[in-house]
């Protein structure tokens, strides 16, 4: 028991931060729903909701996945410090 604890003390800085640049780069590869029209007052609500197809389904629950670790992977952190 003290050696698996030990190990995930030693490990889990490194995962968290594995973790937290996948998260980032998710979140950058991310399209946004604002176009340039949309910055100068043009109507902008069709650009907002569309349906998530292929790559950019894959990378929205891939986020969604990512955030859950992180989260989880902190509050793992926080209970055995």
């Amino acid at each position: 028991m003290l050696l698996g604890m030990t190990l995930l003390h030693e490990v889990l800085p490194y995962l968290q931060i594995a973790l937290s640049a996948l998260l980032i780069v998710c979140i950058i590869l991310q399209r946004t729903g604002a176009s340039l029209g949309g910055a100068f007052g043009a109507d902008n609500f069709s650009s907002g909701f569309h349906t998530r197809r292929g790559f950019e389904r894959t990378l929205f629950y891939a986020t969604i996945v990512l955030g859950i670790l992180f989260a989880a992977s902190a509050l793992v952190s926080l209970l055995i410090s």
